[in-house]
Parts: C-alpha cells; sequence; structure tokens
C-alpha cells in the first residue's frame, strides 16, 4: 500500500510553509503530519544537502508518493530538480507536482514535461551566455576597462616607476604603498 508524503521549503525564517501544505490539502492529498517535512533553507542549497529532505528520503519506501507544490522546491534548477526526481524514479518513488497539474514526473508524461523544462533551461543558459558575451564584446569595443579596478593610482604607477629606476626592492616598494610584491611585479613589467 502507498503512502503519501509532502514536502514544503521556504528560503528565509520570515516566510512559512503552512501555505504549501494548505495547498497540497485543498489538491485532495491527505498527508498524514508525520508524513509532512517542511523545512526552511536556500533553495540555492542542492537537495542532497538539506536535512528535512533528507529525513524525508529515510522514511521513504517503494511505492510511496512525494508530493510538491513547485518544481522549484526540489531542487535549485532543472538539472538538480531531474536528477532528484530521476534518484527518486529509480527508488520506486512516484513524484506529483502541483504546479504542473499534479502530474506525477515519473509517468511518462512528467518525463516528457520534465525533458521540455530541461530544454527550454537549458535554452535560457545559452541566451544569458550569448548576451554576456554580446555585452562584453560590446564593452570592449567602446574601449571600458573590464575586470577589476587597478590596484594603483595613475600617481602611485608613476612613484613604482620611479622608485625601481632608482634601484628600490619590490618589496620594500609594495611595504610601503600596502599592495602585494605581485602589483608591483606587475605595474613594473606593463611599462
Amino acid at each position: 500500500m502507498s503512502r503519501t508524503f509532502a514536502y514544503a521549503r521556504v528560503s528565509t525564517i520570515e516566510q512559512e510553509t503552512e501555505n504549501q501544505i494548505a495547498e497540497i490539502k485543498a489538491a485532495g492529498f491527505a498527508v498524514e503530519q508525520h508524513r509532512t517535512i517542511a523545512e526552511t533553507v536556500s533553495g540555492s542549497v542542492a537537495i542532497a544537502k538539506r536535512a528535512g529532505f533528507t529525513r524525508l528520503l529515510d522514511k521513504m519506501e517503494q511505492g510511496d508518493v512525494l508530493i510538491v507544490t513547485k518544481l522549484d522546491r526540489l531542487g535549485r534548477d532543472a538539472i538538480d530538480v531531474s536528477s532528484t526526481v530521476a534518484k527518486l524514479e529509480a527508488l520506486g518513488i512516484r513524484v506529483h507536482c502541483l504546479a504542473l497539474g499534479g502530474v506525477d514526473l515519473t509517468s511518462s508524461a512528467g518525463k516528457l514535461t520534465m525533458g521540455v523544462i530541461n530544454a527550454v533551461a537549458q535554452f535560457e543558459r545559452d541566451l544569458l551566455i550569448e548576451r554576456t558575451q554580446a555585452g562584453l564584446v560590446r564593452a570592449r569595443a567602446e574601449g571600458k576597462r573590464m575586470g577589476r579596478p587597478p590596484a594603483l593610482s595613475t600617481a602611485q604607477q608613476l612613484d613604482v616607476n620611479i622608485r625601481l629606476q632608482a634601484g628600490n626592492a619590490v618589496a620594500a616598494i609594495a611595504r610601503d604603498i600596502g599592495v602585494s610584491r605581485q602589483t608591483i611585479m606587475r605595474a613594473r613589467d606593463e611599462t
């Protein structure tokens, strides 16, 4: 006989999981209180590192059902969600997501849905990379300096060059200015 579990997660202590639990109940899933895991943990934390979800896995057995309100409750991104669903499926656990109409993500329709979601997520990542690269090319073409600001001002750079020509040691100059030896050597090499 299959048992039904619920997993609710919020990111901050100001938020509450009660809305997610109420949504699961309103969808017609009767989940006993001891089979509901609610935790407060950032979505950026991989699901394998979440104490509440680990406890949930310890309780679940083959044939059980896990209910979540949204996919982002299960992982930090589409790849993390997919691997979590695959892991649960390998254990014989069905996963239902209310935001996707309650579809069982381990069924054929659920796998198709997850495939589409993964494809869209990959497409969005690729677009973001393309936009970032185009922005960098444009900024360079406009003569904008990329990366960290210089460690030395123009006046300091001039002072370093004068002191190096006078025979001062790199370490002594670095100590006086309050920067690393590498910064002084880089300034020396750039002239």
